[in-house]
């Protein structure tokens, strides 16, 4: 489905863009984020706990999940919810991620169609 936007909407957003990553909520995301790709504790800590869930995964799958294994988990998870880098990152996120929503809320209601769903269309 081809869709051709008429200038003047391209125009507006365009606009909706550059305002949205000059909000505080998006400088607070990619200042975050930032801060995460440069901290090696972080990285290390998400990669763990990262492979930790996929084996707890794999072991329930499988019926040989063991409370050392969760125990593992569980402390790993703690350790990650202590991280500050992680804990800022993980936050901004949601931030960002709730603003989006609640964006894409308004101009669809507005429009009468999901809005995101142009996200990906080659004219936007």
């Amino acid at each position: 489905m081809k869709i051709d936007l008429s200038p003047q909407l391209q125009e507006a957003m365009k606009l909706l863009v550059e305002h949205l990553l000059a909000s505080k909520v998006f400088t607070q995301y990619r200042n975050a984020r930032s801060n995460m790709d440069s901290d090696r504790e972080a990285h290390a800590l998400m990669d763990q706990l990262g492979k930790s869930q996929a084996r707890v995964r794999q072991m329930q799958a499988q019926g040989e999940v063991n409370q050392a294994e969760i125990d593992s988990l569980r402390l790993l998870q703690q350790r990650v919810l202590r991280n500050p880098v992680i804990v800022d990152y993980l936050g901004s996120r949601q931030e960002a991620a709730n603003l989006l929503r609640e964006i894409n809320r308004e101009i669809s209601e507005l429009l009468g169609l999901n809005f995101a769903s142009f996200a990906n269309h080659p004219t936007c």
